[in-house]
């Protein structure tokens, strides 16, 4: 029987770590297997039911091969041997043996609109090490402080692996610190010209390497803007905008502007308005938005209408082209900021929807009718599409249907609307695009999501189950 004490410490962590990826990424659950010991067993620490469906690979590498016992040494982190991530299939794992705890390994999920899987990593790796430092200590008031520290860590895990991305190339001598860089960025992102939100791009470049970059105009010495000065920075940022040129900084003040390739591993920060992002290389790292950081790549998640389309049994060729058509229409309403809603049918004859109809519907396999359809979804009301021969009928369409039991008020009448009339016409599927963002699809009257809501649990519970009991009653 393991001790109220250790319960609290796995409890803790857990309610942290959900509550600050939840804010990262959106709705996250986590789940921990660990050993207290070498000689097990395996216990599982799973609230939301976030490893089911990973049974067979989960016995395979505990009860089978025994890898977990197997981890290696991390210099020059020598409390901790860390094990090689678990390949399953849309989650992300970290987990390693500790001084404290012989074997642990912390899983959640990996959203699909994820720009980097990296800071999500750093995130774990941290909550493998309070884990072990609250069972070393063994003080009530540590729990507290880990769960706080783990509600708010999306600028640190941001910053753990932009620093041990650096490490593997610059190496660990490196002048350029990333923790007022990223300050920095989330300032300028905030700070308005003349009405406007920051557009340009800002390159925070090695001090050492500071003399590689092409530059169109240097500042004198003694006269460039300190990093601490964000609203000069904010001005000069006027002069990188709408072109390829560059603010470069060496993380301490702003050095000139540059163009061409800079110099490699060096950060950049993309403004694009009211967002933006940090990128390393080839990798785009995160999103920065309303003042934080965030995993989302801000691109439309159609995951679920994908899904829907999969069900419908059209062949590859036609889904891409549903796809690539409907997502140019989310895509140019999410940057023109204004919502919409697409109304596709794949009924025989269509739906009939007062609106606006076109007398030669529009061809969205052409590029110039697509780029047509894009400028109607502003109208107020719905685009009308024949989903099998991709074609735009009628736009500025009213969507009226019965009350449904599923309608949110919360969420206004463009998707409430959908509900009622998906509800009454079982031909069609219904994007709707808020102009705050969200994207929803709706068949039959409901939302369809890509996974089923998961109410949060605050109280601690009984001991976990061992990994061999946790399997069997799966199995039964």
């Amino acid at each position: 029987m393991q001790d109220l004490f250790f319960l609290k410490c796995v409890d803790h962590i857990h309610g942290g770590l959900t509550n600050g990826l939840t804010r990262f990424s959106g709705p996250s659950r986590a789940a921990l297997v660990y050993a207290m010991d070498k000689d097990g067993p395996v216990h599982v620490f799973d609230p939301h039911e976030l490893l089911r469906g990973h049974e067979p690979r989960l016995r395979e590498l505990y009860l089978k091969e025994g890898f977990w016992k197997q981890c290696t040494r991390a210099e020059p982190r020598e409390d901790a041997m860390h094990c090689r991530g678990l390949d399953l299939t849309g989650l992300v794992s970290y987990g390693g043996n500790y001084r404290n705890i012989f074997h642990q390994m912390w899983f959640t999920e990996q959203h699909p609109d994820m720009c980097s899987t990296g800071p999500t990593q750093c995130w774990l790796e941290y909550a493998c090490r309070l884990l072990s430092q609250d069972l070393g200590t063994r003080s009530i008031l540590d729990l507290e402080t880990s769960s706080y520290v783990l509600q708010d860590f999306a600028t640190h895990a941001v910053r753990d692996h932009l620093v041990d991305i650096r490490n593997l190339s610059v190496g660990p001598d490196t002048k350029l610190r990333i923790y007022p860089l990223l300050d920095a960025v989330l300032s300028i992102s905030k700070t308005q010209e003349e009405g406007k939100w920051p557009h340009g791009d800002l390159i925070f470049v090695e001090p050492s390497h500071i003399d590689r970059v092409h530059y169109l105009a240097t500042f004198g010495e003694f006269e460039r803007p300190a990093m601490k000065d964000i609203k000069h920075i904010r001005k000069l940022l006027q002069a990188v905008e709408g072109n390829r040129h560059k603010l470069v900084s060496d993380g301490q003040q702003i050095v000139g502007i540059g163009t061409g390739r800079m110099p490699d591993f060096s950060v950049l920060a993309e403004f694009r308005g009211r967002h933006g992002f940090i990128r390393l290389q080839d990798e785009t790292v995160c999103s920065f938005a309303d003042g934080g950081y965030h995993s989302s790549t801000r691109k439309a998640n159609l995951v679920q209408l994908e899904e829907a389309l999969l069900e419908l049994n059209l062949d590859s060729n036609k889904t891409y082209s549903i796809m690539k058509a409907v997502g140019a229409l989310v895509s140019s309403a999410q940057e023109r900021k204004h919502g919409c809603a697409l109304v596709l049918d794949y009924g025989s004859p269509l739906a009939s929807i007062s609106g606006q109809h076109l007398e030669s519907p529009l061809d969205l396999k052409r590029h110039m009718d697509l780029e047509l359809a894009t400028a109607l979804a502003k109208v107020d009301g719905a685009l009308h599409i024949d989903m099998m021969y991709l074609k735009l009928h009628a736009f500025a369409t009213l969507l009226d249907g019965r009350a449904v039991a599923g309608e949110n008020r919360s969420r206004g009448a463009r998707f409430n609307s959908a509900l009622r009339f998906t509800a009454d016409h079982d031909q069609v599927i219904v994007v709707v695009v808020s102009s705050d963002r969200p994207i929803s699809v709706i068949q039959h009257g409901t939302e369809l999501k890509a996974a089923c809501d998961w109410v949060p649990r605050y109280q601690c519970l009984s001991e976990p189950p061992t990994l061999r009991k946790w399997i069997e009653d799966a199995i039964s």
